[in-house]
């Protein structure tokens, strides 16, 4: 399995750029141990040979991990991140590091030291991100699994883009460390009260496992919370007869056309084939961006961050240096932790008698790459970055959220569905997902470039093998 995932990354990251490290070698030596684990009749663990991608943002001992900046381009850690640790020790094989937009401080797939990611299915057209080359990596097959991280949305993004599964577990399910909390690190380790490592897969179920493995409490993540959910279990809970709240558009935002007829039609999923009970709603807060990157200059160390400006800035991403050479306030942290407050407030309220809130998940499918978002939607004028407006509220309230594919564009694009759930009702969320995955499966559907061995797409030698 280890070397079918190097040669189909050898055969597509030419193109996609999903990987910015590999570690073959290494990876094929931890295969030849597992095998020989296997051969003598020795205990391995649930992901016992399986290939994961992890992104640049995540420490890994040993490999380099720069965090898409030229400030880190050499930096090799000397620690795992907590699920890292956890991923090796339940016999997950890391092939490589994925390719992250600098710092995670965008949406999209673009850094200053490594050529930019691109989307499967359209190779001129972003992934999302900032887990770009997660998504990339998982959409072809060149890994099964891809760890990502969500400050805004960011195992969100490339999954709905991608046409993939990916999940932020609840604030604290799963631990950070040294990730946004080393102090040692300003860029790579900051978003504390927003950040959240996630899995992205091609089916419910194995995201599912990938947290059977990453979550529960850890000593160093002060935010981390006890692991009291079977995850294997959620997915086979039945969802029937819920009621789910939903929103098109937050009663704010523009949505594309061809974004609405998918949601849409997925909805009816919900509706006929669950028996679910839709709600349409208007939420009753303002667009809380502002405050959302207020939390965000809250998070970063600044100081640190503007000491590294003063010696890379020649090769930081412009829209990075406008958020470093902000004059941030402290009535600025102070407000947008208020308007957090007030956001979760008015959440807990809206979500009082529905069982699970749906939105699409951005309001557009992929877009050109080198570009922070469209700044035309649906005929309107809007700032580039409000394509992102329906994901990052979650962060701020810390609920369990994840994205599923509504659906393909015309032109063959992937469009994603948002599905929210009440406070740490994470398995509610899985169960959700793994329903509509049954009703509606999309994980045979594949971007042509993944017939890279003359035979139909999605037959490659080594899928069931990789499907736990």
């Amino acid at each position: 399995m280890t070397q079918a995932s190097l040669e189909r990354i050898e055969a597509l990251d030419g193109t996609l750029h999903a990987f910015c490290t590999l570690t073959g070698e290494q990876a094929l030596a931890d295969a030849e141990r597992i095998d020989n684990c296997l051969a003598r009749g020795e205990d391995v663990g649930p992901l016992a040979g399986i290939p994961v991608a992890v992104k640049d943002l995540v420490a890994t001992r040993g490999v380099r991990t720069t965090g898409g900046s030229a400030a880190y381009r050499d930096f090799v850690p000397d620690e795992d991140d907590v699920v890292v640790e956890r991923l090796k020790a339940a016999g997950a094989i890391v092939v490589g590091k994925t390719n992250v937009p600098e710092f995670g401080y965008s949406g999209v797939g673009h850094n200053p030291i490594f050529e930019t990611t691109r989307n499967p299915w359209n190779p001129d057209l972003t992934p999302g991100g900032s887990s770009a080359g997660s998504g990339a990596s998982v959409a072809t097959g060149m890994t099964p699994l891809a760890v990502g991280s969500d400050g805004g949305g960011s195992v969100r993004i490339p999954a709905a883009h991608c046409g993939l599964f990916g999940m932020k577990a609840s604030m604290g399910r799963v631990p950070l460390y040294p990730g946004c909390r080393d102090e040692r690190y300003p860029g790579l380790s900051s978003w504390e009260t927003l950040e959240h490592l996630g899995p992205m897969t091609r089916s419910v179920r194995d995201s599912a496992l990938m947290l059977s493995v990453m979550a529960g409490p850890d000593p160093r993540d002060r935010h981390s919370i006890p692991n009291d959910i079977d995850w294997l279990d959620a997915v086979k809970q039945r969802f029937h007869g819920k009621r789910i709240a939903f929103s098109e558009d937050f009663g704010y935002v523009a949505v594309d056309p061809e974004v609405r007829q998918l949601v849409r039609r997925a909805l009816k999923v919900f509706e006929q084939d669950l028996d679910c009970q839709i709600e349409h709603v208007t939420p009753d807060w303002q667009d809380p961006f502002n405050s959302f990157w207020g939390l965000v200059a809250g998070d970063s160390d600044l100081e640190g961050m503007r000491a590294m400006l003063a010696q890379h800035g020649a090769e930081m991403s412009p829209h990075l240096v406008d958020f470093l050479n902000r004059p941030w306030r402290a009535e600025d942290i102070t407000a947008a932790n208020r308007e957090r407050k007030a956001l979760c407030n008015r959440m807990w309220r809206m979500m009082q008698g529905f069982d699970l809130f749906i939105t699409p998940t951005l309001t557009v499918p992929p877009f050109p790459i080198h570009m922070q978002g469209p700044e035309k939607v649906d005929g309107r004028m809007v700032p580039s970055t409000q394509w992102l407006s329906l994901a990052f509220p979650f962060n701020m309230t810390g609920q369990p959220a994840a994205s599923i594919p509504a659906g393909w564009t015309p032109s063959g694009l992937p469009v994603g569905l948002q599905l929210v759930g009440q406070h740490l009702d994470d398995a509610g969320v899985l169960a959700a997902a793994a329903a509509y995955e049954e009703a509606s499966p999309w994980a045979s559907k594949w971007p042509s470039m993944c017939d890279v061995t003359g035979q139909q797409s999605g037959e490659f030698g080594y899928e069931r093998t990789w499907r736990p």
